[in-house]
């Protein structure tokens, strides 16, 4: 399969992003009716016997249909799931499979012998480096500003760094909240956007209905960066934080990471504290993915 000659079936070129405590398979259902990819990451099934269901699920909606979707996997040592979870990323052959917070190395051909698309996650040059020698398909740049786990790097110079020793696809994320950013992402070198934070609050999205709320009242001063909760860098909002007892001035020493299992680790801090990126001025409701896929057309079309 070949992902660029797929932007021609989208009606933007943009991935809904796997969002931990907001993806399901309603949202990558809806996601891929509107017109664009759909995606999950595996840890929000929180048993294997879900995440079988959910999968199994979206293939037989999206059955006879040109939809892509896809399916986010941690490859971090020290997530404890990822091979049980791949077992049945082979059963459901999803279109796509984007890794996270590791290498990509051991689930390469895996995936490709069934034809399926690997895209790394990435979150600088030489991890890019890294999941390209590792023969991946694509690369996911997650720039600064990005919700959840997040990159230090502008997005204005990080797609140029790429695009000089790599000539696949490429998938930019990191405060792409409108259709005027995602054209922008294409103007750098970028063939697709990665849309996390404009899509925490639709309808169709797992959130909490309080998350969903924060999500509409929060501006940019409410974005914090830390790495307390979860030992690496990611975007908080400054609410929720307090709201579990932090200061989101003083947040302390950076945390241990410590993935574990999704079935054990349903007290794990970071639950309770609720993550986006930069771009979220740019989500005003509560509202549908369809209406989201309209306006951000709309305004993609109006910027040229």
């Amino acid at each position: 399969m070949d992902l660029r000659a797929a932007k021609g079936r989208l009606r933007l070129p943009a991935i809904a992003a796997p969002m931990f405590l907001v993806s399901g398979p309603d949202l990558v259902l809806a996601a891929c009716r509107a017109g664009i990819v759909g995606s999950f990451p595996a840890n929000n099934a929180r048993t294997l016997e879900v995440l079988d269901d959910w999968m199994g699920r979206i293939s037989r909606e999206l059955a006879g249909t040109d939809a892509l979707w896809a399916v986010n996997v941690m490859v971090h040592r020290s997530y404890a799931r990822t091979a049980e979870e791949m077992e049945l990323v082979l059963r459901h052959r999803p279109p796509i499979v984007i890794t996270a917070l590791g290498s990509p190395a051991a689930i390469v051909s895996a995936v490709q012998g069934y034809g399926g698309l690997v895209l790394a996650d990435v979150s600088s040059v030489a991890y890019a480096r890294k999941a390209v020698a590792a023969g991946v398909d694509g690369l996911v740049l997650v720039a600064a500003g990005a919700g959840g786990h997040t990159g230090p790097l502008s997005a204005f110079a990080f797609v140029p760094a790429v695009r000089a020793f790599f000539d696949g696809p490429i998938v930019l994320g990191g405060a792409i909240g409108s259709g005027q950013a995602i054209r922008a992402a294409e103007i750098l070198g970028a063939d697709f956007a990665y849309l996390g934070t404009r899509l925490i609050a639709a309808e169709e999205s797992i959130a909490e209905p309080g998350y969903k709320q924060m999500m509409v009242e929060a501006t940019i001063d409410d974005i914090v960066l830390s790495d307390v909760l979860t030992g690496m860098p990611a975007n908080w909002l400054a609410p929720s934080l307090v709201a579990a007892g932090y200061d989101p001035k003083a947040m302390g020493q950076r945390g241990e990471i410590a993935l574990g299992r999704p079935e054990t680790t349903g007290a794990k801090r970071w639950r309770d504290v609720w993550s986006a990126g930069q771009g979220v001025d740019a989500v005003k409701a509560v509202e549908g993915v369809a209406a989201i896929v309209d306006t951000l057309e709309a305004e993609y079309r109006a910027a040229g």
